[in-house]
């Protein structure tokens, strides 16, 4: 037999379009286990990835990746921004005065970490990226100016235009211990990035942050973005060496480095389980083709007699169980794809529909669910998917080889 007539046989096998039904109804039912469990496999992995791509380019993206501070108010902080600007690692580096405070409107209080930034640096555009530019303008426009999370924002019940009080209490890193600081600011704007930030973040002038923070011209410290987000321990230690003695530094790691290995080990984690599903369903092809192998004996051993060899039987199953696999992986891949764009829109529907957040910032990351589909990840899956299927066609291949005509004939005539 040439391959044509191999390929003949086992798509007849395969798809026997209205004839054969056994062997049909198992092999589609092969088929519909891989596209099951690829589909689910692309999905959970595209949100694994939207999670992993929302750790590194938006949350890293606002907080800094390395902040330098020193035990005592840093007033020298232009020199020290020269020195670690210098180093071909960094990128940025932006003076910070960050002070503990609380938030009154009306009776309602909360507690937050004001952060002053200067108006005009990359960061503090890097923060405001999802502020509305009128809101923008109205908080760079005034020296008491305000922007808060939305989170704060919804619990003091207050919107852009509104007059927050802040409240200051003494000490700090001066140690001084006197008089609690009151000042009346004007709410620029409310910011909302879908992160962990909107729960917490004040953001204020510079100059009016050091001078409610008790520091006069200095600053707390000096936030520094990094060119290898990954690298920013070793960076830190390197940075601190350059400075004077009494700097020490803080990075992403420290803060956010178990969220992140959290998210990679639950990535790892789930792809092994989704593998597994897919090796069930290759095992579920192994009991299929032998089944249609029993089916099919009286075929196997007609096509025997009539010159066929034990290697082209054997190929004819092993050909059966890469068409299964082939349409498994196009049709779950296909599904998966499609499945992992509409994710996004199916749990927003399914929030309004129950009046609930699936996601709060309060306790996750990010509000949303984010997806990222890979083209590598659909690959790889349908790759090992398509290998599975045709590794578990070897063992009906080879006992389709074995049979006896003579034995199966003498049996049916029997």
């Amino acid at each position: 037999m040439n391959w044509a007539e191999r390929g003949r046989v086992a798509r007849r096998y395969t798809f026997a379009f209205g004839q054969g039904y056994l062997s049909t109804f198992l092999s589609s039912l092969s088929m519909l286990g891989l596209v099951l469990a690829i589909a689910l496999l692309i999905i959970v992995l595209s949100v694994m990835n939207g999670f992993d791509r929302e750790m590194r380019e938006r949350i890293l993206s606002l907080v800094p990746h390395i902040s330098v501070y020193s035990h005592e108010p840093m007033p020298d902080w232009r020199e020290n921004a020269a020195l670690l600007e210098a180093h071909p690692q960094v990128l940025e580096v932006s003076p910070f005065t960050q002070f503990d405070a609380l938030f009154m409107r009306g009776t309602d209080i909360e507690t937050a970490q004001g952060i002053g930034l200067p108006v005009d640096d990359p960061a503090t555009a890097r923060l405001m990226q999802s502020l509305p530019p009128p809101q923008w303008e109205a908080f760079a426009a005034r020296s008491d100016g305000l922007v808060l999370g939305a989170g704060i924002a919804r619990r003091l019940g207050v919107v852009s235009g509104d007059t927050v009080t802040l409240i200051v209490p003494g000490g700090g890193l001066t140690g001084d211990t006197g008089r609690t600081r009151f000042e009346s600011l004007y709410l620029g704007g409310v910011i909302e990035t879908g992160t962990e930030l909107d729960e917490g973040l004040a953001l204020l002038n510079l100059e009016l942050a050091s001078e409610l923070a008790g520091l006069g011209d200095a600053v707390s410290g000096l936030r520094v973005v990094s060119a290898d987000v990954f690298s920013s321990s070793r960076l830190a230690w390197e940075l601190v060496n350059q400075l004077p003695v009494g700097h020490y530094a803080t990075h992403w790691m420290m803060t956010h480095g178990n969220l992140y290995a959290a998210i990679q080990l639950s990535r790892d984690l789930v792809s092994i389980l989704l593998f597994s599903i897919i090796a069930v369903a290759a095992f579920n092809v192994v009991s299929s083709l032998v089944l249609v192998v029993f089916d099919k004996r009286d075929n196997i051993a007609i096509l025997r007699t009539l010159g066929a060899s034990g290697p082209d039987i054997a190929w004819i199953f092993v050909i059966q169980g890469a068409m299964i696999g082939l349409v498994g992986v196009v049709v779950g891949s296909l599904l998966g794809t499609v499945g992992s764009q509409l994710v996004p829109g199916l749990v927003s529907a399914l929030e309004g529909l129950l009046g609930m957040r699936f996601l709060d910032t309060d306790v996750y990351p990010v509000s949303f669910v984010p997806v990222d589909l890979l083209w590598r990840d659909v690959v790889t899956v349908g790759s090992v998917a398509l290998a599975m299927c045709l590794v578990a066609a070897i063992y009906p291949a080879i006992r389709a080889a074995k049979l006896a005509p003579a034995a199966v004939l003498n049996q049916d005539r029997s």
